[in-house]
C-alpha cells in the first residue's frame, strides 16, 4: 500500500472553455497583456532529501549548586568547587574554549511554615558551563570526570557535526532527484511531459533529531564509565521548483 505524500502540486493551464471568460472582461485585456505565467502549462512542486549520519561532537551542560548560610560563603564555595570542575576537564582533554559558562546564579533559601512569614535560611549559589566533546568515545569518563571533581547537575546533551556541509550538499542533491522524480510523475500522469525547470528554490536546512537525554548511571568511580549513545543525526534540506510541460 502506497503511504500517502505530503508533496503538494498544482497545474495551470493555459487553455480556457469557450466563454469562460466573459466579453466584457476580454475586451479589457488588450493583445499580450496576460500575465506570463498563463502564456505555458507549469507546474509548481516541492520535495525534501533527508541524510543519516553518526554525530562527531556532543555539547553537555553540567555544573555546581552550593548552599552556605551566607551570599559570600555560598559563592565561595561555589568558585572553588567550579574550579576544580574545570581543572577536571581540563585534565580530560577539554580545552578552555570549549568550556563557556551558560549559567551563574545566587539566591536566597527560605524556608516557609504555615501562619509564619518566610524565614530566611541560607543561600544558593550555582554556576553552569556548556562543554562541547569532540572525543565521543571519551564522552562517558569525561562527565564522570566532572562529577567526582564537585559537579552535581548535569542538565542535558545534545549531539551534532563539526560541518554541516557535506551533510547538507547530500541531502540537497536527493530532493533535487526527488523534485524531477515527482515532477516526472505529475506531468505524466496529466498527459504532459517536462518541458524545462522555470525556477529552483531552496527551503531551509536542518538536523530533525532531537537532543538525545543522557543518564548517569553509577557513582562516578565506577570501573565503567557512564554509557552514552550518540545515534544518528538526520539532516534535511527542503527545495521547491516550478517546471514548464509540453504536450
Amino acid at each position: 500500500m502506497m503511504k500517502p505524500t505530503t508533496i503538494a502540486a498544482s497545474l495551470m493551464f493555459a487553455a480556457f472553455a469557450p466563454g469562460a471568460l466573459a466579453a466584457p472582461i476580454r475586451t479589457l485585456q488588450p493583445p499580450g497583456a496576460a500575465p506570463a505565467r498563463f502564456a505555458a502549462t507549469t507546474l509548481d512542486i516541492s520535495a525534501a532529501g533527508e541524510v543519516s549520519l553518526a554525530p562527531d561532537m556532543a555539547s553537555i551542560s553540567l555544573g555546581v549548586a552550593s548552599q552556605a548560610p551566607s551570599a559570600a560563603e555560598a559563592m565561595a564555595r561555589n568558585a572553588a568547587a567550579m574550579a576544580r570542575v574545570v581543572a577536571a576537564l581540563g585534565a580530560r582533554g577539554v580545552a578552555g574554549r570549549a568550556i563557556q559558562t551558560s549559567n551563574l546564579d545566587l539566591s536566597p533559601r527560605y524556608v516557609y511554615a504555615q501562619n509564619q512569614p518566610p524565614r530566611l535560611v541560607g543561600y544558593q549559589a550555582s554556576n553552569q558551563v556548556t562543554i562541547t566533546v569532540l572525543d565521543l568515545a571519551r564522552l562517558g569518563r569525561t562527565v564522570d570526570a566532572a562529577v567526582a571533581a564537585g559537579a552535581n547537575n548535569v542538565n542535558s546533551i545534545s549531539f551534532g557535526l563539526r560541518s554541516r556541509v557535506p551533510a547538507e550538499n547530500a541531502a540537497r542533491l536527493a530532493a533535487v532527484k526527488r523534485l524531477d522524480d515527482e515532477a516526472a510523475l505529475y506531468a505524466d500522469a496529466a498527459g504532459y511531459r517536462i518541458r524545462r525547470l522555470v525556477n529552483l528554490t531552496e527551503g531551509p536546512s536542518y538536523p530533525v533529531a532531537p537532543p538525545r537525554p543522557m543518564m548517569l548511571m553509577g557513582a562516578a568511580r565506577a570501573a565503567a564509565p557512564t554509557p552514552v549513545e550518540a545515534g544518528e543525526i538526520k539532516v534535511r534540506v527542503e527545495v521547491s521548483g516550478e517546471f514548464e510541460l509540453e504536450r
